[in-house]
């Protein structure tokens, strides 16, 4: 759907509908729940990163791999700067808002960023491609492992217990093990995957979406939206808007002191700025299991990621539109 300059990913309206579905019908996406969502969502980590690991080419990443003053920058915003911003700038606010949404939006800082997303604009507005492809596939690997550390940490300092090694053992074993064994099948299946790639993004996603319908259900029956529905969507809103564009404004320094030219300076801005949504809501059932809170946990994400893309989006579209100017003058 277009939208005056702007697409809006039909993705972000699954969302939007699962949640109200959550809403209106929690019992048959509850855990237990007569659809066993809580069973899809379990196994379907698996499927989710072998099928990342199917698609991934690594001789995409050829390409954008000697431009390394990017690419440092780019993984030190994505997982130091975001986890320093939210601790400098939520901790004041934390005791605003449940416990449980402040643990979201450190996992959401602890998140690395896109691949899909942050090439695409990247290439609407005529940035540097292959730097975008090798940074959001970089992030997604390191975050592997970058992520629950942070989590792990957080969690720590703030009186809450993580069982670190447990969870370390169910990424090599759900995350890590099937993008390898992807890795592998691409040897096979690479042909296969590119020319089903759309049926492939479509169960990928699908399955995103079950873990969010069971999430929601089972926060919804526990009550712990209860009262506060409206208000806490709004305070999440107003805190990820603000996130995404402090960290774009810190972004721009590093682009003016590395003195990056106009292609490299937008793939550095859109990749730094980004978090993945596909990454996070697996992780998350990995990491904080069938916990009632989940919902709470995961909302800061998907905000983010609806309002990244649309701000995104329009900035990609007046990007892409001065570039052409400029090659027409």
């Amino acid at each position: 759907m277009t939208i005056r300059g702007f697409t809006i990913d039909g993705f972000l309206i699954a969302l939007v509908l699962v949640v109200l579905a959550a809403i209106a019908l929690p019992g048959p996406g509850a855990t237990g729940g007569v659809l066993h969502m809580d069973a899809i969502s379990t196994y379907g980590v698996a499927v989710i990163f072998f099928l990342y690991g199917l698609t991934l080419a690594p001789e995409r990443m050829h390409a954008g791999i000697r431009h390394w003053r990017v690419h440092v920058a780019v993984q030190l915003c994505t997982f130091v700067l975001f986890p320093i911003v939210v601790l400098v700038f939520g901790t004041p606010f934390k005791s605003f808002i449940p416990s449980e949404v402040w643990i979201g939006f450190f996992y959401l800082a602890a998140l690395p960023s896109t691949v899909s997303s942050s090439v695409a604009m990247t290439s609407l507005a005529h940035g540097n491609v292959p730097v975008a492809i090798f940074n959001a596939t970089l992030s997604s690997l390191i975050g592997v492992f970058a992520t629950p550390l942070l989590m792990a940490w957080f969690l720590s300092s703030a009186g809450v217990g993580m069982p670190l090694l447990p969870v370390i053992g169910k990424i090599v074993l759900l995350v890590l093990l099937p993008i390898v064994v992807g890795q592998v099948a691409r040897h096979w299946l690479s042909g296969w995957a590119t020319r089903h790639i759309k049926a492939i993004r479509m169960a990928d996603r699908a399955i995103i979406l079950a873990i969010v319908y069971n999430s929601f259900s089972d926060s919804i029956l526990e009550g712990v939206w209860a009262g506060n529905e409206a208000s806490m969507i709004a305070i999440i809103i107003v805190g990820v808007i603000a996130l995404f564009f402090v960290i774009y404004g810190l972004m721009l320094i590093p682009c003016r002191l590395m003195n990056l030219n106009r292609a490299d300076s937008i793939a550095l801005l859109f990749c730094a700025s980004k978090k993945s949504l596909a990454t996070g809501v697996p992780l998350a059932k990995l990491m904080f299991g069938a916990s009632p809170a989940l919902g709470l946990i995961i909302a800061p994400i998907m905000l983010y990621h609806f309002f990244q893309l649309v701000i995104v989006s329009v900035i990609a579209n007046r990007e892409g539109r001065r570039a052409l100017a400029v090659a027409g003058a």
